[in-house]
């Protein structure tokens, strides 16, 4: 069978942390240009992962250009994900873009209109999903174990968890802080367990509170107050069409003693969580409170020959290859990935005014 050849857009921290090493042990496609400003990380790029005849550029349009290519990989800073996905598509190539889909709302929607246009499939690198615990969660959700849940936290707290390298620090690059770096996972995961991507309104504030200090015994060194201009802290309250209520908490650094990266959800049946070192489910059975937690060190299977479900970008990685190979819908859709930046986008808006924002 035809190897699918992968063009990677951004040969920087997310592609050599995540998805390069990723798509590597996937049998059924591999890398054949890397792309990036700097010229030195694309063919470093290339050289330990590429093919032989691995070709690389600093003009993505270049790589765009290449006919023989059939999968574009965006890893790029958040500013670019929407014009450089969107000429991907355009150009024929199916595309995985890193979270999150884009910097706000109207960028992503040119990301969804376009792969409309053209057929082609979009999906965005929301890797939690694949993780044992998540997608236990979503099994049991769909199963109706939880009965209607009205009430989810959506979590991602550091206490001093500030990224000090690359772009991360800049609004104009990013869009934004920890709330569109990490609680967008958060969010995700949320909304997906839920199965509900209708948002009525929300509310939220965003603080830059922590922002001026130094020597903050952050974990990857002191930040310069003069270039973190994003968000130190962010939280919303985010009400759905069906009257179900989110709670979204983000922060890089806070004054808190919990590091967390938990979910929580309460329904009419059932409840649920991740909040210590396990899942836990809670309700009523026989009229008497039970806790059960489920062992999820044995039990369960690997989704493809070969293939721990433990390594969630290896999952996702190859559950993306296959969907094109097979023309099967991918794990995340971007219609689900566009209602995501939409609330980020809301809780943003909500904390400049002041005011309640509103979806429709």
């Amino acid at each position: 069978m035809k190897k699918l050849k992968i063009g990677i857009i951004g040969c920087g921290g997310i592609a050599n942390g995540k998805h390069m090493p990723s798509l590597k042990k996937v049998e059924e496609c591999e890398m054949v240009a890397f792309c990036d400003l700097i010229i030195d990380r694309a063919e470093k790029a290339a050289a330990e992962y590429g093919t032989p005849d691995a070709k690389v550029y600093v003009d993505y349009k270049e790589l765009l250009a290449d006919e023989t290519i059939d999968v574009v990989h965006v890893l790029t800073p958040n500013r670019a994900h929407s014009f450089i996905t969107v000429d991907a598509l355009e150009a024929g190539k199916h595309v995985m873009c890193e979270k999150p889909m884009a910097i706000n709302s109207a960028e992503a929607l040119k990301m969804l209109e376009a792969a409309r246009r053209t057929g082609k499939k979009l999906t965005i690198g929301y890797q939690n999903r694949q993780v044992p615990d998540h997608q236990y969660l979503k099994t049991e959700a769909e199963q109706g174990t939880f009965g209607n849940i009205y009430y989810a936290r959506a979590m991602a707290l550091r206490r001093r968890g500030v990224p000090t390298w690359g772009v991360f620090l800049s609004e104009e690059e990013q869009g934004g802080g920890p709330l569109i770096d990490i609680a967008t996972h958060s969010l995700d995961l949320t909304l997906w367990i839920l199965d509900n991507y209708e948002p009525a309104y929300c509310v939220g504030k965003a603080f830059h509170a922590l922002n001026d200090q130094t020597n903050v015994a952050n974990a990857w060194g002191d930040w310069d107050p003069e270039k973190f201009t994003v968000e130190d802290s962010a939280f919303g309250f985010v009400v759905m069409k069906n009257g179900a209520v989110i709670s979204v908490e983000s922060s890089w650094a806070l004054n808190t003693v919990r590091t967390d990266g938990s979910l929580l959800f309460c329904g009419t049946k059932a409840g649920a969580d991740t909040l210590g070192d396990r899942i836990t489910i809670n309700g009523v059975r026989n009229g008497r409170r039970y806790v059960f937690s489920p062992d999820m060190s044995a039990g369960g299977v690997e989704f493809y020959d070969g293939i721990d479900e433990g390594d969630s970008s290896l999952v996702e990685a190859k559950q993306w290859i296959l969907s094109i190979i097979n023309d099967t819908e991918p794990c995340v859709r971007p219609e689900q990935a566009y209602v995501v930046t939409r609330i980020l986008e809301g809780i943003y808006e909500s904390s400049k005014t002041g005011d309640i924002y509103r979806f429709d």
